[in-house]
């Protein structure tokens, strides 16, 4: 069965960003700032979608960031994780043998990681080129998500 936010994983990712959602229907906004670095971008998540037979296997949810310069879409996603500590939602979706994921920080900033190989995730992070730890790393947090992980 197909990955669905429920109204507690709404809650549960307000609380780690500090911000409360904006509602309307299947559809959670939330609106961040940072003061600070002058940051600021909306985070919108349908929880939901109702597509056409045949079109869009797989897609039941859409998590979209608007931000100044760059807008960042992840359809389907397969599951998150809301890290109080580290103060961001990592939101995957995982097809095959690749996983995307979509980073956002409650600072308004974001990151998005595509067509990542899964055994990265458990790899020696010191024995990879510098361009991929960053997302080798953001990932594996979520590689529990995933029971087929071996």
């Amino acid at each position: 069965m197909a990955f669905t936010f429920s109204d507690e994983d709404i809650d549960r990712i307000a609380s780690v960003l500090e911000v409360a959602p904006k509602r309307d229907g299947q559809l959670a906004r939330f609106e961040l700032a940072d003061e600070d670095s002058g940051r600021r971008l909306t985070l919108e998540i349908r929880q939901s979608l109702d597509l056409p037979e045949g079109v869009g296997e797989g897609v039941s949810n859409l998590v979209s960031v608007y931000a100044a310069s760059s807008f960042l879409q992840l359809q389907g996603c397969t599951g998150f994780i809301a890290s109080q500590e580290l103060g961001e939602v990592i939101f995957v979706a995982r097809s095959g043998e690749t996983t995307n994921g979509l980073v956002v920080e409650k600072l308004a900033g974001s990151s998005l990681y595509a067509n990542v190989d899964p055994r990265l995730f458990s790899a020696d992070f010191t024995q990879l080129p510098p361009e991929l730890i960053m997302s080798s790393v953001a990932l594996s947090m979520a590689e529990d998500l995933f029971g087929d992980l071996g």
